[in-house]
């Protein structure tokens, strides 16, 4: 299309300078000689002329360069679908149930450590003995007194059975041997809390106390016991997403103090709401087989919250947006083996991951999408795909 040049001089400007003569249109006009105003208008005449011939020259050269202008250099994309998933990206505390101080539940002496830091113990087995204070005799003669007591109620048993004794002679021996009992237990429970046992298998993490500390119960803390076999990751997950996520979502967990990356499932999921940080909570299992994952590591959990089969996907960098903010691109169409044009249009995107954004409208599998030179380029500007 041919372009024109338009130059807006005012009038004024245009008398300034012409001929021998300098004087301006409006002192011609004041000097009331009409030779002198008919030589003026010729003269602009004549120069208007010389001015609309430079134009035609200058839009003559405009055009010829316009047509010999080279397309512009691109790469494009044919466009194919795909799987594309989203991923709500969270950070998360590596946690475990069984992860424990075991406080003295006697007050004494620390007499004994039976095991050491990093040692591997088992359910029930003993970790520490604290003095018992003499506890142990009075539970050796509590037992014999029980069993007295025991051998009279059986006695009186017998012959309450048989119809020879009296009523309240069985009913005196069998309130002394119940009181003995309940007493025996009473001590041999005290005896038991003088011994400090694995609540469950796993491993020493820290000896707390040393041998010789006077401890008190609830207040002095003794072992640390850890197990490393049930490690879970727990992250706090925003609101919002609650209806995306669930029981079974995939999740993706990386440990990058240790340079790891798990793929599990969200194993539960929280039924309450944080309204401090408007967040839900969710735990992940990890597999632990040599032990190199330990409480309290920071995680990265990236979770599923959207999936989408046959998706149209595009680079997040071929995106523009126009004045009116609507999301555009280019897409490629042939003109001939070597060039083509770039055709702009609108579209209506989705989510966003890993620089990739999902296209709901606006293109489709096949058509060639325009990557590099996309900024610069405009609605049916020629083009030619890069070698």
């Amino acid at each position: 299309m041919k372009k024109s040049l338009f130059l807006l001089i005012p009038i004024a400007t245009l008398i300034s300078c012409g001929g021998g003569d300098n004087q301006s249109v409006d002192a011609v006009i004041s000097s009331g000689n009409m030779a002198t105003v008919k030589a003026k208008r010729a003269e602009l005449n004549k120069r208007q002329r010389e001015l609309k011939a430079d134009i035609d020259k200058l839009n003559d050269y405009i055009e010829a360069n316009e047509k010999k202008e080279r397309p512009a250099l691109i790469t494009a994309e044919v466009i194919k679908d795909t799987l594309f998933k989203h991923y709500v990206e969270v950070q998360g505390n590596v946690e475990t149930d069984q992860n424990v101080v075991l406080n003295a539940e006697y007050s004494g002496v620390l007499t004994h450590l039976y095991v050491k830091e990093g040692q591997r113990v088992s359910k029930g087995q003993r970790l520490a003995k604290i003095d018992d204070g003499g506890l142990s005799s009075q539970v050796a003669q509590q037992e014999a007194q029980m069993a007295l007591a025991q051998t009279t109620f059986e006695r009186q048993q017998r012959l309450w059975e048989q119809k020879i004794g009296s009523e309240i002679q069985y009913l005196q021996a069998k309130t002394n041997y119940e009181a003995a009992k309940n007493i025996t237990q009473q001590l041999r429970s005290q005896l038991a809390k003088t011994v400090i046992t694995a609540p469950f298998s796993g491993v020493v993490d820290d000896i707390i106390s040393d041998p010789g500390q006077v401890v008190v119960p609830g207040q002095t803390p003794v072992i640390r016991l850890v197990n490393l076999n049930n490690m879970y990751v727990k992250a706090s997950i925003p609101e919002t997403y609650l209806k995306n996520i669930k029981k079974g979502t995939q999740v993706k967990v990386n440990l990058a103090s240790i340079n790891e990356e798990y793929t599990g499932t969200v194993r539960q999921v929280g039924n309450y709401i944080n309204p401090n940080n408007r967040s839900f909570d969710i735990q992940v299992e990890i597999p632990n087989k040599d032990g190199s994952v330990k409480p309290n590591l920071i995680a990265t959990v990236k979770v599923n919250d959207y999936s989408a089969e046959h998706a149209i996907t595009v680079p997040e960098n071929v995106l523009q947006e126009n004045a009116e903010g609507q999301t555009i691109a280019f897409i490629y169409q042939p003109m001939n083996d070597s060039v083509g044009i770039a055709k702009r249009v609108l579209l209506e995107t989705g989510l966003s991951y890993e620089n990739h954004t999902e296209v709901k409208s606006g293109i489709k599998k096949g058509d060639t999408i325009i990557k590099e030179g996309a900024k610069t380029l405009r609605d049916g500007q020629k083009v030619t795909i890069k070698n």
